[in-house]
């Protein structure tokens, strides 16, 4: 399993303006099984990806792909781990009611 760190270099008026293309990418990650879980950073100064994959290498080749950093706009920083337990009520924690906390589930 993997943590990824997106760290933007440019003002955000430039990353929003690769937005729909960073969220294009992200939607074939989500369908080709890749990514797991994202969003931007508090404050927004990049965003987190949880990621799964045969291996470093193979994550990293992935995220070469993504616009904000194949663009030059942010430095990507791959974090490898074994993820060795769990919450057993994950889904419901990821669902809670909160609306600035709520969870878009991709099917």
């Amino acid at each position: 399993m993997f943590v990824i760190e997106l760290v933007y270099k440019v003002p955000l008026t430039m990353i929003d303006a690769h937005m729909a293309d960073h969220v294009a990418f992200l939607n074939e990650q989500y369908a080709a099984g890749t990514f797991l879980v994202s969003g931007r950073k508090i404050p927004r100064d990049g965003g987190i990806i949880l990621a799964v994959g045969d291996n470093r290498t193979a994550i990293e080749a992935v995220m070469a792909q993504d616009p904000f950093v194949a663009r030059g706009l942010a430095d990507v920083r791959v974090i490898e781990f074994r993820a060795s337990q769990r919450a057993d009520d994950i889904q419901q924690r990821l669902e809670k009611t909160d609306p600035a906390r709520s969870v878009r589930r991709r099917r």
